[in-house]
């Protein structure tokens, strides 16, 4: 479903682009910026699948990116990031410590990846996996408005014993606004025990994913929709992944600190989280200059970062099973 508002591009200053494979059941999703934006990333699950997360980390020399992606496909899906770094270095996108035209640029494309490769699709892809042409694909396809549900890297997603999907979120504090984009494929459920209640639906604004409430008396019980009632299931094989931006101009360091309160939003919309099973990863990235200039206003900024990623989770999960 294509979503126009209340969305990660409410931000500004990026965009997004999708492709996906029917035959494969598989996607990929990339947060393109209009100039190098400064990132980092918090990875909380025990089994996560990513790169160029290292180049991120305090104290080395990048703090800027120029594309974030997330894929399917598991460690095979590591190779979008391949195809979106060529498609961005044909335009002379990139770090450039040596100006010549003769000297290929070096995109700088951090990226982590869930596992959808037990979903049923056509993964008989031999020598030629498809997620580098997939990864340029969703370079070409950016569009203004996003589409969510099966889309992109939550294409061939499950969330528990559910369709999984894309999802996104925005929210506006004073004068800067944060955004999230999640694929959600998590070993736990988005819903409470015994219900079709998303865990998120404290959140919930107008409606976005159903309206569903708790029945009067809910009383919680042990849940059978998660994946640990899979006997096959090993680690690695779920997770959830996506990105936070906002317009305020924050630096690497506090730009860490959003990243880790935004994980919160995955335990405010999925039980259980983090788990040894999963790779949850989150990256945060800037794209603007708005002040914050407080850790009273970093504080609330982060709030609703979790706030954002737990709607786009619920949001994801909702339309993917509509």
């Amino acid at each position: 479903m294509t979503v126009a508002g209340g969305t990660i591009l409410d931000v500004g200053g990026l965009k997004i682009g999708q492709t996906h494979d029917e035959e494969v059941k598989t996607g990929v999703t990339v947060i393109l910026p209009d100039a190098p934006a400064t990132c980092a990333v918090d990875v909380r699950g025990g089994g996560p699948g990513t790169r160029e997360v290292a180049a991120l980390q305090d104290g080395g020399l990048i703090n800027q990116i120029h594309a974030i992606v997330l894929s399917g496909g598991s460690v095979y899906g590591l190779a979008a990031a391949d195809g979106v770094m060529t498609w961005l270095g044909l335009q002379r996108i990139g770090y450039a410590p040596v100006i010549a035209a003769h000297i290929p640029v070096s995109p700088i494309v951090p990226g982590a990846i869930l596992f959808d490769n037990a979903n049923g699709g056509d993964k008989a892809w031999v020598e030629k996996p498809p997620f580098r042409e997939l990864g340029i694909a969703a370079c070409k396809n950016t569009s203004p408005e996003l589409r969510q549900g099966r889309a992109g890297a939550g294409f061939g997603a499950t969330a528990g014993l559910y369709q999984g999907g894309v999802g996104s979120a925005s929210e506006t504090l004073d004068e800067m606004t944060v955004g999230a984009i999640i694929a959600a494929n998590p070993v736990g459920s988005p819903y409470m025990p015994g219900t079709r209640v998303p865990w998120a639906w404290p959140y919930e604004k107008t409606g976005e994913f159903g309206g569903e409430r708790p029945p009067t008396g809910y009383v919680w019980s042990p849940p059978r929709d998660t994946k640990l009632s899979i006997v096959s299931l090993k680690a690695g094989q779920s997770t959830i992944i996506g990105a936070v931006a906002t317009d305020a101009g924050l630096t690497q360091k506090q730009l860490k600190r959003l990243a880790i309160m935004a994980q919160d939003g995955i335990a405010m919309a999925v039980q259980p989280a983090h788990t040894p099973l999963d790779g949850d990863t989150v990256f945060a990235l800037s794209t603007g200059d708005k002040s914050c200039d407080s850790p009273l206003a970093l504080a609330e900024l982060g709030a609703a970062a979790a706030r954002c990623v737990a709607r786009a989770i619920a949001k994801g999960v909702y339309l993917a099973n509509s």
